[in-house]
């Protein structure tokens, strides 16, 4: 059980990095920044700590013996002279070394034993360092002239070096604005794929996106000039299919025509005539179900539908109808965008699967309940709307196959003419509409078909 728990909250820990490419990328280039920075810091420390050591300590060397050389060669005149312009011009100070002074250890530096070991090579084992002594604060240095003892005092900005606190302020710097690139270069780097991304994503609903711009590195030219091509190539697919759909209408249409004149002008029996006009109406209904099936959603047309006016006027058309009740339980004033054409075909589909295949039990009717309310989802808030009827209702193992083009299960909700395309058509239309479907028993017996539509803004 622990073992489930903590390989849970290890792929909910890494969820984000596979959510998206750019915090993919953005996650690699910054770990690549900061070994780079941690690589250079520790270069430096390791290549620097040398030649500092000896800088430093060949500049003690040097300062204390030209000092000491000009203090020893200098009239006893003019000795006080010189200390003031040591001090004044040089910064160092001069002060005789007494038992009884305060001396306090030597800086707290990871390169103080060193440098105090190449200066007492070069100085004398005697040299003593301190960071302050009698209470003022400086890098003390002692030395020797013949019996008596000086304390040689420098700024300690000369011998300023770059501590850690800077060292990790300089590198925080460098890793936000190397951060920063980062984030620049990943967006740089996914501008391309986001823009194909919801490029995709509005031909999936329907519509016909600006063309991708042909500039940036030549793999990016090639797939966006490649894209461009494939919307074109679709446009005009829909403009072939579109004459090729009038065309079928009228080459099918006119000849059924023609058989129904000639079946109402011919001497038959009526119960013959009623079997052919039968046949005729339904090859007229099949080649109507193709059509519509065929036929594509422009998300161009899309507009403010009041959903709950057009609800009522199907429920009240299809009232009329002789084996149908309809009720319906309709909230006022909801609006949806879409295409209202498409909505009525859609609702009217749904109503006439219920008439087909979900007449009550023991029944000559279907009763039909349409329900339309508004509801958070986890898509926003949306208009959900209910039909269902109180048949036989569907096995739960064949819901699925109510969705697929040409599928009518004849076997579970009674025999039936047509092509096995009205939810098919249903699904196609709602698809480019944004919409989500949801077909299930209902309780009680019969069949549910759920529509959340996105209200209009």
């Amino acid at each position: 059980m622990f073992a489930l728990f903590s390989a849970a909250r290890r792929a909910a820990r890494f969820a984000w990095y596979k959510s998206g490419l750019f915090w993919r990328t953005f996650f690699l280039l910054s770990v690549l920044t900061a070994l780079s920075i941690g690589s250079w810091v520790g270069m430096i420390s390791v290549f620097q700590r040398g030649p500092q050591v000896e800088q430093t300590a060949e500049l003690v060397v040097s300062v204390v013996t030209i000092t000491k050389a000009a203090l020893t060669h200098s009239a006893p005149d003019l000795r006080r002279e010189l200390l003031f312009e040591l001090v004044s011009n040089e910064g160092i100070r001069i002060f005789t070394l007494e038992d009884s002074d305060v001396v306090e250890p030597p800086p707290n530096n990871p390169l103080m034993p060193e440098i105090a070991a190449k200066v007492r090579e070069k100085l004398g084992k005697d040299t003593r360092f301190s960071s302050r002594v009698n209470g003022v604060a400086g890098f003390w240095i002692s030395f020797n002239i013949e019996d008596d003892k000086y304390w040689l005092m420098l700024e300690r900005e000369r011998l300023a070096t770059l501590t850690r606190v800077q060292w990790l302020g300089w590198a925080t710097l460098v890793g936000l604005l190397s951060l920063v690139g980062a984030a620049l270069i990943s967006s740089l780097v996914n501008l391309p794929l986001a823009r194909l991304t919801a490029a995709a994503r509005a031909i999936g609903r329907g519509e016909r996106p600006s063309p991708l711009p042909e500039k940036g590195s030549q793999e990016i030219i090639e797939a966006n000039r490649s894209f461009n091509q494939m919307v074109e190539d679709l446009a005009q697919v829909e403009k072939d299919r579109a004459v090729i759909l009038a065309g079928i209408s009228h080459d099918l249409r006119t000849p059924l025509a023609r058989m129904q004149l000639e079946v109402e002008m011919a001497n038959l029996s009526q119960e013959a005539r009623d079997g052919m006009q039968s046949d005729i109406a339904q090859m007229d209904a099949i080649i109507g179900q193709f059509l519509d099936y065929a036929k594509p959603t422009d998300a161009a047309t899309f507009v403010a539908v009041n959903l709950s006016e057009m609800l009522a006027d199907v429920g009240r058309e299809a009232g009329r109808i002789r084996d149908l009740r309809v009720k319906c339980d309709l909230m006022p004033g909801v609006h949806v965008l879409g295409n209202a054409t498409d909505l009525r075909r859609v609702v009217n589909n749904i109503i006439e699967n219920a008439r087909r295949y979900g007449k009550t039990p023991g029944q000559d009717i279907t009763e039909i309940h349409i329900l339309l309310r508004v509801k958070s989802t986890a898509h926003g808030r949306r208009a959900v709307v209910d039909i269902c009827d109180h048949g036989v209702g569907v096995p739960p193992d064949q819901i699925e196959q109510l969705m697929k083009p040409f599928t009518r299960l004849d076997t579970a909700r009674g025999q039936a003419n047509g092509a096995g395309l009205g939810l098919a058509i249903v699904e196609r239309v709602l698809t480019r509409h944004n919409a989500e479907l949801a077909v299930r028993n209902r309780d009680g017996g019969g069949l549910l078909v759920q529509i959340a539509l996105p209200l209009a803004s």
